[in-house]
C-alpha cells in the first residue's frame, strides 16, 4: 500500500513538472508566449540590452508575445544558450551558424540587405599597407610574409581570408589551422579592428577583415582613409538570424515576416540593415563545404 502511494506521488510530481514546463512554453499562433532572443554585445551587456529594447518592443508588438533579450559575452555564449534551449532566436555569423548546427537543429530565417552591396551578401577583404610592396594576392602568398586573421570562428575575418589565401596557393588546410605555408607566421587578433590596426602598425604584412568594418574605422578616423589597400575581396553570405528548429514552421514563418516587415528607418539603422530578406540553409552551403575542408567546421 505504502509503495503504491509513493509511486502515485512520484507520478503526480512528474506530471506537475511537465505541466509547468508546458505552461512556460505556451505559444501564441505558433510563437512562444515569451520569445527569448540572443544578442552579441559590441558594448557593455547592460547597455546593449537597453540599446536594443526598441527592437524587442517591435517584435513583441508584431508577434503579440513577450520578448526577452539575452546578451552573451561572445558567439560561444549564444551558441551554448541555443544548444541548452535557453534562447529561441539568435543573430550569428555564417560560420558560427554552420558550426552551431552540428550541436542543435537550427533554421536560418533572414539576413539583412547590406547597405554597401545592396544584397544579402557583404564583403570580406585582404588588406595591406598602401605604402607596402604588396599589390595583389600573389604578393601576400609569398615566402616570409606574415598575416593576421581576426577570431578563428569569424566568417569574414578568418574563413574567407583563408579561402582567398588557399585559392592563391597557400596551404591552409585542416591540419594547419594556425599555419598557412609558405607564409612565415599567422596571428589571430580576435577582431576586425585589431587586425586592421596590426596591418597599419606593421605588425603583419597583411590581414583579413570585414570590409564594411574597415570603412567604419576610416569614417571614425581610427584608420586614415587610403592607408590600407584592398588586395583581394570575396562576397560572404550575410549574418543569419536563426531559430531553434523545434519551435516549428509556423514560428519560423511569423518571425521571418516580422523581420521583413520592418520599415522604420530608425529601427533599421539600429539593426544596421537596409531591409531584411529570407534565407535558407542552402545559402550557407559554401561555408559548410569550404569550412569543413579548411578545418573550421567539424562534421559530426
Amino acid at each position: 500500500m505504502i509503495r503504491a502511494l509513493v509511486t502515485l506521488v512520484l507520478i503526480l510530481a512528474v506530471a506537475s513538472c511537465g505541466s509547468t514546463a508546458a505552461d512556460e512554453r505556451e505559444t501564441r499562433d505558433g510563437v512562444p508566449a515569451t520569445l527569448r532572443v540572443g544578442l552579441i554585445p559590441n558594448i557593455a551587456p547592460e547597455e546593449q540590452e537597453a540599446k536594443y529594447q526598441p527592437f524587442a518592443d517591435y517584435l513583441a508588438d508584431e508577434l503579440g508575445v513577450e520578448v526577452e533579450l539575452f546578451v552573451a559575452s561572445d558567439y560561444a555564449g549564444v551558441v551554448a544558450a541555443l544548444v541548452g534551449g535557453r534562447i529561441d532566436v539568435a543573430y550569428l555569423g555564417g560560420l558560427t551558424y554552420v558550426q552551431a548546427e552540428q550541436q542543435v537543429e537550427l533554421t536560418p530565417l533572414v539576413t539583412e540587405i547590406d547597405h554597401e552591396t545592396g544584397t544579402t551578401k557583404y564583403l570580406s577583404a585582404i588588406v595591406a599597407r598602401a605604402d607596402s610592396d604588396i599589390d595583389d594576392i600573389d604578393d601576400v602568398v609569398a615566402e616570409g610574409r606574415t598575416f593576421a586573421f581576426g577570431d578563428v570562428s569569424s566568417t569574414s575575418g578568418s574563413l574567407y581570408p583563408r579561402i582567398m589565401l588557399t585559392d592563391a596557393g597557400a596551404r591552409c588546410d585542416a591540419r594547419r589551422v594556425e599555419q598557412c605555408p609558405p607564409l612565415e607566421r599567422v596571428d589571430f587578433t580576435g577582431g576586425h579592428d585589431a587586425t586592421a590596426l596590426a596591418v597599419l602598425g606593421g605588425k603583419v604584412d597583411a590581414g583579413g577583415v570585414e570590409l564594411r568594418i574597415l570603412h567604419r574605422l576610416e569614417n571614425e578616423g581610427t584608420v586614415t582613409k587610403g592607408a590600407l589597400r584592398v588586395v583581394e575581396e570575396r562576397e560572404v553570405p550575410g549574418y543569419p538570424w536563426v531559430m531553434r528548429t523545434e519551435l516549428g514552421d509556423r514560428a519560423a514563418q511569423r518571425i521571418s515576416e516580422a523581420f521583413t516587415a520592418i520599415d522604420d528607418p530608425k529601427l533599421l539603422d539600429l539593426m544596421r540593415a537596409r531591409s531584411y530578406a529570407k534565407v535558407t540553409a542552402a545559402d550557407y552551403e559554401e561555408i559548410r563545404t569550404r569550412g569543413t575542408g579548411l578545418g573550421l567546421v567539424e562534421v559530426g
